[in-house]
């Protein structure tokens, strides 16, 4: 069990995992033609999910032992893999780009066979330079050559310019869009910032569950439990 995971009701739980799942089918079918590895996780604005999508969508890659898989938090203002994944968040990114670590030193193994992790670090607001600067382009390009699939955790592109940081260094972007939370016109806005070309899509988060009977006639036995 993952601390700090979602609390999910029973009959949400077997719905919300299989969407993770039917999200990991497409892209692998993306990794598969375009020959992509390094995926940024972002939101508009914060509190919209994406943090917890990383977590799942990094986990659930990883389970399937095909693919070794890197989640890397690039959140160093605002970080929560390492918590929610009950490790210990220092040292991390932000050690490493600073020079006080090494990357054997941030690199932590996960309890989901083939995934790794290199939480944030120590708080750091001086991350866009850091994502920007030589030394997190050149490990970026090392940790391609190790691993299949990497999973970036990245700041909100609204509130700062930390993942614009990284639009040029990763090869898609995938928004987490918080239904009834977030503006709409904000979303567009973050899409163009990033560039649509660089957007392989959007994860709409919370949307509103439907009524037993709706969810019943269209998913059946399969998630009554």
């Amino acid at each position: 069990m993952v601390k700090g995971s979602p609390s999910l009701k029973h009959k949400q739980a077997p719905l919300f995992l299989e969407q993770f799942r039917a999200l990991r089918a497409k892209l692998d079918d993306y990794f598969e033609k375009e020959g992509g590895r390094a995926l940024a996780i972002t939101s508009a604005i914060a509190e919209e999910g994406k943090s917890v999508t990383c977590l799942h969508l990094a986990m659930n890659i990883g389970s399937t032992r095909q693919k070794k898989v890197l989640l890397l938090d690039t959140d160093m203002r605002k970080s929560s893999i390492a918590l929610r994944m009950n490790l210990e968040p220092a040292p991390g990114l932000s050690e490493f780009l600073s020079g006080k670590a090494k990357v054997k030193e941030i690199l932590r193994n996960s309890q989901v066979p083939g995934l790794h992790v290199i939480p944030a670090g120590s708080e750091s607001h001086s991350t866009a330079d850091m994502l920007s600067g030589e030394q997190f382009r050149s490990f970026l390009k090392s940790v391609r050559e190790t691993f299949d699939v990497i999973i970036l955790d990245t700041p909100p592109v609204l509130p700062v310019a930390d993942a614009l940081s990284l639009r040029d260094q990763v090869d898609r972007f995938l928004l987490v869009f918080r239904a009834g939370f977030t503006p709409y016109p904000m979303l567009r806005q973050a899409i163009e910032e990033i560039g649509e070309q660089k957007v392989l899509g959007v994860v709409i988060n919370r949307v509103k569950p439907m009524t037993d009977k709706y969810y019943n006639k269209y998913y059946g036995k399969y998630y009554r439990k």
